[in-house]
């Protein structure tokens, strides 16, 4: 015991390193004790705004738990916007949790395993003045090598401000379902506001928003968006969705009115019946294609492709169309008429209260002027061929139509009908590049089948003969009606040898003791000579130049008029 004092005396000599243990652990004590990791904030807020050109602000507290995953939290955080932007704030977060792997770190690998967001704030928006968006920062020359696996979003929002274009998109965001180290772990969505200044809403989910960096990488969606009667249902891919560059999307569209498209994508489509389309939507540059549709539109099935180009003084649209079976009312919105609305008719409540004031009306030819606004908006390339054409009241077979408007100018060439077993062949121009349409329309008619051309004639039914003709006629005006009521031209028709029933010519002269007799005695058919009507058109009013019909046992002598601005008849028939 006597040596006690002299070996504790001895005791920092023999022992040196246990000693600077305890002197380390120590200093390591009162150093987690007061350790603050807010003492990091000014140099982490420094070194993210070096390496972005954005300022960073960290306005809660900083914290790190150690591990060999380290987990870096912060509260509000505030990353600054673009200079030209006019809010201050580009995203924002309550919280933010950011896991960083150290292993790969002595590889020179960054590996983030996890990101957790509470209620984050972005805001994306173009530059008005052009150029790049605001979520264009730092250098952009040097690829990214951090890697991502897994994100959490609660109370996400996402806004996205296209001023030039009046559009302000806001959506909510949420990860769904359980916490899962999946990075493609899906979102909710669900939103609204206004695309080029119309309103519009939708919902839907999309994959996970670290996959919004690897502009190569597929980013899958499944959304319905509604802009008043027009919806829509995209589900697939994007690629670089934040510049729209290229779409690979299962595009369902329906609505009302193929008209409505117009305020939303400027399209000038006339107006129909309401429609269901499905097809593949995808983009190739500033060409945006509708590829493989199939649908209705009224009562008509439609197939094919469109595309529309951007990119120029105005929008170009391309389509090759096909029907099976066209109801023919379906195309009434192209010449300023209504489609029917009878029963097993098709058609939206508009064009119902359309249809019934043109029902009143004593008028026959269309009147509704066209929208010279929207024959000039946009240039167009469209062909429609229908193998058969419902068409009760008019004995039209099929039709192959080819439309072509470039700067105002509109024309159809060729727009050719079956008719009753023959043809019409006609070219129309539209000039709408004035105030007024100029329009010029040429058609040969050629074999159609007499009887068809009278299917609700009785006596008719059996006539024999094929009717050929000429029709070429100007007019100005920016309705149906103010072209023909205008017209000027040439209209020819005839017909050579055939049979008609001897009845329906004594009718026609109303010659009552023949026409009793052939009651009595029973109706023949007798030969047709020659028929022919050639009139001449001077401002909507036709003139006979010559009207005849001639068989065998009768001939009929005609002259008269046919007013096309006032929709008279005035003709004698002797």
């Amino acid at each position: 015991e006597g040596d006690t004092p002299d070996a504790a005396r001895a005791w920092p000599h023999r022992h040196p390193v246990m000693t600077a243990l305890a002197i380390v652990a120590a200093l390591i004590a009162i150093l987690l004790a007061i350790w603050d990791w807010n003492w990091f904030k000014g140099p982490v807020e420094r070194q993210v705004k070096a390496r972005t050109g954005r300022e960073f602000h960290i306005d809660g507290n900083l914290d790190v738990d150690l591990g060999w995953t380290a987990v870096v939290s912060a509260e509000r955080v505030r990353f600054g916007n673009a200079s030209w932007a006019k809010a201050p704030v580009m995203a924002s977060a309550d919280r933010a949790e950011i896991g960083i792997a150290l292993r790969p770190l002595l590889r020179r690998q960054v590996l983030l395993p996890l990101i957790r967001l509470d209620n984050p704030r972005l805001l994306l928006e173009t530059n008005p003045a052009g150029g790049d968006g605001n979520w264009v920062f730092g250098d952009q020359s040097t690829e990214s090598t951090v890697q991502f696996r897994r994100v959490d979003i609660q109370r996400g929002f996402l806004q996205f401000l296209d001023a030039p274009k009046r559009t302000d998109i806001r959506i909510g965001v949420s990860s769904q379902g359980e916490r899962t180290r999946d990075a493609s772990a899906p979102v909710s969505i669900v939103g609204g506001g206004l695309w080029e200044n119309n309103k519009f809403v939708m919902q839907g989910s999309a994959a996970s928003p670290l996959l919004l960096r690897d502009r190569e990488a597929p980013y899958r969606i499944n959304v319905r968006a509604s802009a008043g009667a027009t919806h829509a249902h995209a589900r697939g891919t994007l690629l670089d969705p934040l510049r729209l560059r290229g779409f690979d999307l299962q595009m369902k569209l329906s609505g009302r009115d193929l008209g409505d498209l117009y305020p939303l994508l400027g399209l000038a489509i006339p107006d129909t019946p309401p429609y269901l389309l499905d097809g593949r939507f995808s983009r190739e540059g500033n060409v945006w294609h509708y590829r493989d549709f199939d649908g209705r539109i009224g009562d008509s099935d439609m197939h094919g492709d469109a595309s529309v180009a951007t990119g120029g003084k105005r929008p170009y649209l391309r389509a090759d169309l096909t029907s099976k079976r066209l109801d023919f009312d379906d195309l009434a919105g192209f010449v300023g008429g209504t489609p029917q609305t009878g029963r097993g008719e098709t058609a939206n409540t508009q064009q119902a209260v359309d249809a019934a004031k043109e029902q009143a009306s004593a008028r026959v030819l269309p009147d509704t002027p066209y929208d010279l606004t929207k024959l000039r908006a946009m240039d167009a390339d469209v062909r429609l061929r229908a193998v058969r054409i419902n068409a009760p009241s008019l004995p039209l077979d099929d039709m192959d139509a080819h439309l072509l408007l470039e700067d105002g100018m509109l024309k159809l060439d060729p727009l050719n009908f079956g008719v009753a077993d023959g043809d019409i062949r006609s070219r129309i121009r539209m000039d709408a590049r004035t105030d007024t349409i100029r329009t010029r329309a040429d058609a040969k008619l050629a074999g159609l089948n007499l009887s068809k051309l009278l299917p609700k004639v009785e006596l008719a039914q059996n006539a024999i003969g094929k009717i050929s003709g000429d029709v070429g006629i100007e007019g100005t005006g920016n309705s149906i009606a103010a072209m023909l009521g205008s017209a000027d031209g040439d209209i020819a028709m005839g017909m050579g040898h055939g049979r008609i029933s001897n009845m329906l010519m004594e009718m026609a002269g109303i010659d009552l003791a023949e026409i009793i007799k052939f009651k009595l005695g029973g109706d023949r058919q007798i030969p047709v000579r020659c028929a022919f009507a050639d009139f001449g058109v001077d401002n909507g009013l036709m003139t006979t130049r010559s009207f005849a019909f001639g068989t065998t046992d009768t001939i009929l002598i005609g002259s008269g008029t046919v007013n096309l601005r006032d929709e008279e008849l005035d003709l004698t028939v002797l």
